[in-house]
């Protein structure tokens, strides 16, 4: 594979182009005119513009993507994630073209894609499923019924598509009709279809996942799990590995579900498997994502592997090189993301120029971006433009790293996320450990965020004071890269 095609755009296409470089492979970049201006279009070998802004006309052309693949004599097609990353078809037509799709294949995306299908198969596999169906309901008689005995409080969940759409919460027999008439309208304009299914809604739920990775071969394995619990409507905001509440017992029952998941759809390359975890430590499985996460580098800074390298290595046809056993867990990473929205407005989405771009350098800080001073973020896509993560020996030293790493990232022309991210670092229950997917609802508000603030002032007004009367001198710990940094610096 000696010419990879990025089907993506923003941060993960520059991710996947640095990786790229190091194995010595070229690499073709695709933008919309929108994207002109992005950093993976210059980083790229060569960078082709595939159409107008709007996703639908550019980056969902797959057609006109395979004949750039022709042209331009492309072996690989890195679909990063979101866009073209989980579409059936696409695979089928890069197969067609003699292109590698570096990914699952096409029966593993539909299978997985589907959240019934997924639920049969892997039942078969002895991994545990939420309390409710595995097939669609046809009525409201019907859920009436499937409701009465699971008991209330239910989930209405959309069968197709993903990021909270088409699901609706349920308390009472009262509510169930309106609940399954919104969740279909909205999973049938979102996704084209309308089925719906009912399970027992988890309440107090923890979103654990596990990345797994399977060659050609028949090897699968799992890296470790990482803990998604901070959202806002679904949407993951802070992740971190390893999760502060699994056992080592519990991390290995979960990792073992997860591979037989993959053994379910006959899974290949780089995947995640998502689980809910209740308050007595029970796992149900949620879905599967067939794709590389956001999130993935805080597997990476843990296990010491490139995931993008692995993803390619497995498309090549090659034997993973590790076994279980051999792979490490190495301290404590967080990522926040850094999006373009205002927390105190309900995190409304923005767009503007950004006047001032400085991320910090500390030795224990990885930016995953595709920006710069000056860069316009459009209105386009998806508005995260950036990902801040840490590392540390053990969480308690991520947690204050992310601090100081919040506190040097400077950031003017469009309000983000760090405010956000400064305060769950700050936050008991996070510090603790003892929150979980109601995080935000229960804790987060303008007025708590800006309480905080005042008390970290006081707090370092005081601190501030003491040492000088005392005639002290602060002294901050230097720390070591980690050897994913050092390779990957390089390029």
């Amino acid at each position: 594979m000696k010419k990879i095609l990025i089907a993506n755009r923003g941060e993960i296409a520059v991710r996947v182009i640095r990786t790229c470089k190091r194995m010595g492979i070229e690499t073709v970049a695709i933008y919309s005119e929108a994207d002109r201006n992005s950093l993976h279009v210059q980083l790229a070998d060569e960078a082709i513009c595939v159409g107008p802004p709007a996703s639908a006309q550019s980056y969902l052309q797959a057609d006109k993507i395979l004949e750039i693949c022709k042209k331009h004599n492309v072996d690989g097609i890195h679909p990063g994630y979101g866009f073209l990353s989980e579409n059936a078809d696409f695979v089928k037509k890069a197969e067609a073209a003699s292109v590698e799709f570096i990914g699952p294949s096409a029966h593993a995306i539909d299978l997985m894609g589907s959240k019934i299908a997924s639920k049969q198969a892997v039942e078969k596999y002895g991994v545990p499923l939420v309390p409710g169906v595995n097939h669609a309901i046809e009525s409201t008689e019907e859920a009436q019924k499937i409701a009465n005995e699971i008991g209330y409080p239910v989930l209405v969940k959309a069968s197709a598509g993903g990021g909270g759409k088409g699901m609706r919460i349920v308390k009472s027999e009262a509510e169930l009709a309106a609940g399954m008439k919104a969740s279909i309208s909205e999973a049938q304009s979102s996704f084209g279809d309308g089925s719906v299914f009912i399970e027992k809604f988890v309440e107090k739920p923890r979103h654990i996942e596990i990345q797994i990775l399977a060659d050609k071969h028949g090897n699968i394995v799992y890296l470790h799990e990482r803990e998604c619990s901070v959202q806002r409507r679904h949407q993951k905001l802070v992740e971190e590995a390893p999760s502060s509440v699994l056992t080592p017992e519990l991390r290995k029952q979960m990792g073992e579900a997860a591979v037989n998941v993959a053994r379910a759809c006959k899974y290949v390359g780089a995947g995640t498997v998502e689980f809910l975890l209740d308050a007595s430590h029970s796992f149900y499985f949620l879905e599967m994502n067939t794709r590389l996460q956001v999130e993935h580098p805080v597997t990476e800074l843990i296990t010491d592997l490139d995931l993008v390298e692995q993803q390619i290595l497995v498309a090549r046809g090659e034997k993973l090189q590790f076994t279980q056993e051999e792979i490490p867990c190495n301290g404590h990473s967080i990522e926040l993301r850094i999006c373009a929205e205002d927390p105190t407005q309900d995190f409304l989405p923005a767009v503007g120029k950004l006047e001032r771009y400085n991320p910090p350098t500390f030795d224990f800080v990885r930016i995953d971006d595709f920006v710069y001073e000056g860069y316009e973020i459009p209105i386009y896509y998806d508005n995260m433009f950036a990902k801040l993560i840490v590392h540390g020996k053990d969480r308690n030293e991520a947690i204050e790293r992310m601090k100081q790493a919040i506190d040097n990232f400077k950031i003017e022309g469009v309000p983000t996320t760090l405010d956000f991210g400064r305060f769950v670092m700050n936050h008991e229950a996070f510090i603790s450990g003892d929150f979980d997917t109601g995080f935000i609802g229960k804790y987060f508000s303008p007025e708590a965020m800006a309480k905080m603030d005042e008390d970290l002032m006081s707090a370092a007004a005081l601190f501030t004071y003491r040492l000088l009367s005392e005639n002290k001198e602060l002294v901050v710990a230097e720390s070591s890269s980690s050897a994913w940094k050092s390779r990957n610096k390089k390029s």
